[in-house]
C-alpha cells in the first residue's frame, strides 16, 4: 500500500516489543496471534508510515526472512512506500495516489494493484487501509488488510476477452444491433453495421432524440408499439423505416427482446434489425398492381370477347395475329364505341407479355393537371396533396404492356412528356432520378390525328411515335352481318345475369337492329340490349323501337350512306352552332348541353363520335 497519512502523535510503542524490559503487552501478542491464523494478509504501520508488523501469511507471501522484523512487530525506520518496488510498475501511480488521499484526508482508502510474491510472480490484492484511533480521536495507527483477488482478476479478464470477442461479432453482423435501457430512452450498445448505416459516431447515436432515425410517418404508431411492450414486458416485432446517412430511408423488421434479472424485472432492450426494403417495395408494388387491377376490373370491357365473321373484322383480327408476338407500338384507331380496347387487349393476351399487367389508363378521364403524375408517378411534396411517393402507370406495367386510351385528348404538355416512348426512360414528377421500363405501348384514339398534325393541335414527333402499327376498328355499321351474333351473344348474357329464360329474338326486331345505323355502335348495342332484356317479361326477346336516338335506315335503299352522312351532317351542324353560342362550354346553365336540351354525357359522346373539335369554339382569356 502506498504510504500511509502521518499524525500530529506518533504512538510507536503501541504494538511493539519493549525492548529494554524484554516485556511484550499482552493484548499485542494476542493480536498479533490472531492475525497470523486468519487468512487474508495484514499489517500494521505508525502514522508516520513505518511498518510494524505483517502477519505470517503476508511475510511467507513476501517470502521475508524467519528473523525479519516486520515477522515480530518490531519497529523499523523502513518506511512502507521504500517496498514499492513489490508493487507492479503498473500500478505505481494507482497506489500511491490512494495512499496520498489517505494522507490528506485521514480518512480510509482501497486500491487494486498487483503485489510480486517470493517466487517473482504478481497476483491482484483488494487492499483497504483504515485507521485506528484513541477516543480523543488522536490517530494511532493504520491497519491494512489485503485480499487475494486473482481468480476474480482472472475471471474479469475472460469476461472482457469474451465481452470484446462478442462485439467484433456483432459488429461484423449484418443486421443492425441495439442495446436500450428498460424504458427506452437510455442507450447502452450499437454495432458498427448500425453506426455506418446511420452514419454516426457512439456519441451522436447516444445523444440522438427519441425517434430522430426513423421516418416521421411511423412515429406515432413505434411509440404506441413501444408504449405496449414497456408495461407487458413481452418481446415484440415491428415494421419501420430507418434513415439512411444520405437521408434516405430503408425499411427494416425490428425485433426487440427483454433481458431480465433473477427477479423478472426488465434490465435491458435488445433490438435486431433486419433489412426488408427489397421485400417491403415488392409488396407495394404488387398492392398498387392490385389496386390497378382491381380498377381495370371496375373498367371491364363493354363485352369479354370479339364476335363476328364480318370481313371487315377478319381483317382488323389477322392484323392483330400479326402484330401480337412482337413489341411495336400500336395505334388502334375509330369511332367511340367500336371496342378499341378489346383490341388492345387481344393484342396484350397474344402476346410474350400476356403473363405480365395490362395496364389501361383513360387519357381523357384524368384532369389535365394530374396526367403525368398518374402516367410518371410523383416524389412526396411534389406539389400541393402529394402526401407520400405515388408510382405512376408505365412502372406498374413494367414487363408487360400500357393502354393509353383516348391519346388524341393530351394537352400539349403531356404530348411533350410523352416523347419518352422511344426510349423508354422518364423522371417522376418532382424527382430527378431517371427510371427506365420495359413496357408495349398500345394506344387508341376516335379522333383523326394525321388531321390534327396538319391543324398544328396535335405534335407531329408523338404521332409518328404511336403510328408504328396502325389498326383501323371498323363501325358497326360497316359489319352488320355481325349484327345477328352480337345480338345473340348480348342476349344470353343479359338474360342469364338477370335469371330469365329467352329462347329466340323476334325476326321484326332483329330487322330493325340490322338497320339501324348505331352512332353509338357496339356500346350502345349493348345498353339497348341490357335494358330490353330487364324489362322482357316472356321468352321472345324484343325491342322497344323508340329507344332507338335515330329512325332505322332502309336496309333495301341504296341511299342509306347518304341518309347516314345526311343525319351526321345536320347533327354536327347544330351542335357546332351551340358550341359557337356557348363559347365552347359543354356544361352549366349557359352550356351547350343546355342550349341543346340533352344531357351532357349524351352531347360529350356525340361531339366525339363527330371528331368535333371543341376546343376551337373557345374564347381566349381577355377578349
Amino acid at each position: 500500500m502506498a504510504t500511509p497519512p502521518k499524525s500530529k502523535a506518533d504512538r510507536s510503542d503501541t504494538l511493539n516489543i519493549d525492548c529494554a524490559s524484554g516485556q511484550q503487552p499482552s493484548y499485542a501478542a494476542q493480536l498479533r496471534k490472531t492475525l497470523n491464523t486468519i487468512p487474508a494478509y495484514t499489517w500494521y504501520a505508525m502514522p508516520s508510515g513505518t511498518l510494524t508488523f505483517v502477519n505470517e501469511a503476508y511475510a511467507n507471501y513476501l517470502g521475508l526472512a524467519k528473523d525479519d522484523p516486520l515477522r515480530l512487530g518490531v519497529e523499523t525506520s523502513v518506511p512502507w512506500d521504500t517496498h514499492i518496488h513489490m508493487v507492479h510498475p503498473d500500478d505505481h501511480q494507482e497506489t500511491l495516489r490512494v495512499g496520498e488521499t489517505c494522507n490528506q484526508t485521514g480518512a480510509a482508502g482501497q486500491a487494486t494493484f498487483r503485489i510480486r510474491n517470493s517466487h517473482g510472480e504478481y497476483r491482484w490484492f483488494l487492499s483497504r487501509l483504515e485507521p485506528l484511533r484513541a477516543p480523543d480521536g488522536t490517530l494511532l495507527y493504520w491497519i491494512g488488510i489485503n485480499l487475494d483477488i486473482e481468480e476474480l482478476k482472472c475471471a474479469e479478464e475472460r469476461i472482457r476477452e469474451q465481452e470484446t470477442e462478442l462485439r467484433q461479432i456483432l459488429d461484423l453482423t449484418p443486421q443492425l444491433i441495439a442495446v436500450f435501457g428498460p424504458h427506452y430512452r437510455e442507450r447502452f450498445f450499437i454495432n458498427r453495421t448500425a453506426l455506418e448505416y446511420h452514419g454516426l459516431t457512439l456519441d451522436e447515436w447516444r445523444d440522438a432524440a427519441p425517434g430522430a432515425l426513423g421516418h416521421p410517418d411511423d412515429s406515432k404508431r413505434v411509440k404506441a408499439i413501444w408504449d405496449r411492450a414497456i408495461s407487458s414486458g413481452s418481446a415484440f416485432e415491428s415494421e419501420g423505416r430507418l434513415r439512411k446517412s444520405d437521408g434516405s430511408y430503408r425499411w427494416f423488421l425490428i425485433r426487440y427482446n427483454p433481458v431480465r434479472n433473477e427477479e423478472g424485472k426488465v434490465l435491458r432492450w435488445c433490438a435486431a434489425c433486419t433489412d426488408i426494403d427489397d421485400r417491403k417495395r415488392a409488396e407495394e408494388k404488387l398492392k398498387e398492381e392490385n389496386v390497378a387491377l382491381r380498377e381495370e376490373i371496375d373498367r371491364a370491357s363493354m363485352f369479354e370477347e370479339i364476335v363476328g365473321t364480318s370481313p371487315a373484322l377478319q381483317a382488323v383480327l389477322s392484323r392483330i395475329s400479326k402484330v401480337a408476338p412482337t413489341d411495336s407500338t400500336v395505334l388502334i384507331s375509330g369511332e367511340s364505341g367500336t371496342g378499341k380496347e378489346l383490341v388492345a387487349r387481344a393484342i396484350h393476351r397474344r402476346s410474350n407479355r400476356a403473363s405480365r399487367s395490362f395496364i389501361s389508363v383513360n387519357c381523357a378521364a384524368i384532369p389535365r393537371d394530374l396526367i403525368a403524375s398518374e402516367l410518371f408517378g410523383h416524389e412526396k411534396g411534389a406539389f400541393t396533396g402529394a402526401l407520400q411517393r405515388r408510382v405512376g402507370r408505365f412502372e406498374l406495367a413494367e414487363g408487360g404492356t400500357i393502354f393509353l386510351d383516348e391519346v388524341g385528348e393530351l394537352s400539349p404538355d403531356t404530348q411533350v412528356a410523352l416523347l419518352m416512348l422511344q426510349e423508354r426512360e422518364f423522371e417522376r414528377v418532382g424527382g430527378g432520378q431517371s427510371i427506365r421500363v420495359d413496357v408495349r405501348v398500345i394506344a387508341a384514339t376516335n379522333r383523326d390525328l394525321k388531321a390534327a398534325v396538319a391543324k398544328g393541335t396535335y405534335r407531329e414527333d408523338l404521332y409518328y411515335r404511336l403510328n408504328v402499327f396502325p389498326v383501323e376498328m371498323p363501325p358497326l355499321r360497316a359489319r352488320r352481318a355481325d349484327i345477328p351474333l352480337l345480338v345473340e351473344y348480348f342476349v344470353d348474357r343479359y338474360a342469364r345475369k338477370a335469371g330469365k329464360s329467352i329462347r329466340r329474338v323476334d325476326k321484326r326486331t332483329l330487322q330493325l337492329l340490322q338497320s339501324y345505323p348505331w352512332p353509338g355502335n357496339i356500346r350502345e348495342l349493348q345498353n339497348v340490349i341490357e335494358r330490353s332484356v330487364i324489362v322482357c317479361e316472356t321468352e321472345i326477346f324484343t325491342v322497344d323501337e323508340s329507344w332507338l336516338s335515330q329512325p332505322p335506315l332502309d336496309i333495301k335503299s341504296g341511299d342509306k350512306p347518304f341518309l347516314s352522312e345526311k343525319v351526321a351532317s345536320t347533327e354536327r351542324e347544330i351542335i357546332e352552332e351551340a358550341l359557337r353560342e356557348s363559347q365552347g362550354r359543354l356544361f352549366g346553365p349557359s352550356g351547350a348541353a343546355a342550349k341543346l336540351g340533352i344531357a351532357r354525357s349524351t352531347l360529350d359522346s356525340k361531339i366525339r363520335s363527330l371528331n368535333i373539335n371543341k376546343n376551337r369554339f373557345k374564347v381566349p382569356p381577355g377578349t
